[in-house]
């Protein structure tokens, strides 16, 4: 490999960068992407190579960097685009870019992204390497395990050697509409920096013990380990019926089942903090489960991550008190607006910023609430009450004083209470990513309606099967729609990148 050298000036080791070929200008999606796969892998293959060099030599010769490819476009004119369009095309003239990671993991998403552009707007685009270094715990392997401490291998400070995870510049600047278009020299073409995707993929196998690989475009929350048991279930008859579309069941620790094979490793002896599992069609258009425990805070944390895969929907599924006399446990609650008192998002997303109800998810999930229960028209209001769900971060807000927490609920005219639904809403507002909300009634505190043993039983019994086979329903219904019919202009701000 050819190398080039430039003197640190902090202590003089040499740079030392692997040569990168000349800026390649390609007319098809498939040519740019091949060539930010090319350009991802001399980087990447470089430091692990150079890491390797470190541990073995006895003193340090240099400081090794390598940088992110990246992909750009000029636009010198004004373009007309089909005015119905959500997604790809810019607003006006300019010079676009974006830094790209794991191009072979996103390559489906990026030809359609890339092929859009070339569409709407008749020019080519050209991949290169960014100015952009790669920290040297992205550039390992996915499943690479390193035994001991690296620090006490190296003669100097791993930091002084490769380039190290910059929090400070991994940011939301750009999904949260805070990206000063006018003081740009180049505008963004993605939601997301690389650095940013590669912090959440590795924290994405942390908290779910999958690889992002895994992970399809359509997915389901729950708040409650009854639900992932209920999806195993399906899951498992899917993938073994030839017919269903679904080819393999992936659960925690990356267990792989196909048609008539299980898993050949053992379950794990421990799950993670949100277990999730996945069951894949080979256009990625499957669906991914995950059980994010209780409260707003792993809500936020675990759709921060998914947000970079680009999903096409994600649904909570989980229960909720039902806050109307008229509600009976068992009853449904679709949410078509939220009372955000989580306070996770307050920093990102105001709170005096609406989250809006998407009509392509809520039309989906009242025919999903129909087909399987068999109430319609009216008579589905027997079951199912549309209206506010509001969430709290206080799990115990019934054993303060309840004249505040109450007087705001009935005049908000919420129906439901829970602990994540607003969140993983906000989120999904937030990061452009579909959502919508479907909740169980499992209480009624405010009536001294709660569930004793027996009851619980009966009801986790009976209810959860028939909730779940709603959600699955109205993601397969949601997967037959154009994706850019189902990524709606209610979540595109003034100023938006190309890349949904």
């Amino acid at each position: 490999m050819t190398l080039h050298h430039t003197l640190h000036t902090s202590d003089d080791l040499q740079i030392v960068t692997p040569k990168a070929p000349a800026e390649r200008i390609c007319s098809t999606a498939r040519e740019a992407v091949e060539a930010l796969e090319e350009l991802y892998e001399l980087s990447t293959s470089f430091l692990r190579e150079k890491f390797q060099l470190s541990l073995s030599e006895n003193k340090t010769l240099a400081r090794y960097r390598a940088f992110y490819p990246e992909l750009r476009m000029t636009i010198n004119s004004h373009t007309r685009v089909d005015s119905r369009l959500a997604f790809g095309y810019v607003a006006g003239p300019g010079d676009y870019c974006a830094t790209m990671t794991r191009p072979a993991l996103f390559s489906d998403y990026l030809e359609d992204q890339i092929n859009l552009l070339m569409r709407n707007h008749q020019v080519p685009v050209c991949v290169a390497m960014s100015d952009t270094p790669i920290p040297l715990h992205f550039a390992f392997l996915e499943g690479t395990h390193l035994e001991g401490s690296i620090e006490e291998r190296l003669e100097r400070p791993m930091r002084d050697i490769f380039d190290v995870p910059d929090l400070a510049s991994t940011d939301d600047k750009i999904v949260n509409s805070k990206f000063d278009v006018a003081a740009a020299e180049e505008i963004p073409l993605a939601p997301f920096t690389a650095q940013r995707i590669d912090y959440s993929l590795h924290r994405l196998a942390h908290y779910t013990a999958t690889s992002p690989q895994h992970f399809q475009n359509f997915v389901l929350f729950t708040n409650y380990q009854f639900y992932v048991d209920e999806f195993v279930d399906f899951a498992r008859k899917a993938v073994n019926d030839p017919d269903s579309g679904y080819v393999e069941f992936v659960e925690p620790g990356n267990r792989i089942h196909t048609l008539g094979k299980e898993a050949d490793t053992p379950p794990l002896a421990r799950l993670p903090q949100m277990p999730t599992y996945h069951l894949k069609r080979k256009d990625r258009s499957g669906i991914t489960m995950t059980n994010i425990g209780v409260g707003p805070s792993n809500a936020k944390t675990i759709t921060d991550h998914i947000a970079v895969l680009r999903p096409h929907t994600w649904l909570m599924l989980g229960h909720c008190a039902g806050l109307r006399n008229s509600q009976r446990l068992g009853d449904y609650v679709l949410a078509h607006a939220y009372v955000r008192e989580d306070h996770v998002l307050d920093d990102d997303l105001p709170v005096w910023v609406p989250v809006p109800a998407l009509a392509e998810v809520q039309v989906a999930l009242e025919k999903a609430v129909a087909s399987v229960t068999g109430f319609t028209g009216y008579d589905l209001k027997q079951v199912m009450r549309t209206g506010t769900v509001a969430t709290i971060d206080n799990r115990n807000w019934e054993l303060r004083d309840q004249t505040g927490p109450v007087q705001r609920l009935s005049q908000s005219r919420a129906i439901g209470l829970d602990m994540e639904s607003a969140t993983i809403a906000a989120n999904g507002f937030r990061f452009r990513v579909p959502y919508g909300t479907l909740l169980c009634v499992s209480d009624k505190p405010l009536h001294g309606e709660l569930k004793l043993p027996g009851m619980a039983t009966d009801f986790y019994n009976t209810q959860v099967r028939q909730h779940l086979a709603i959600g699955i329903r109205a993601l397969e219904t949601l997967r037959e729609m154009p994706s850019e019919q189902l990524h709606s202009r209610k979540l595109r701000s003034f100023f938006e990148t190309a890349f949904q």
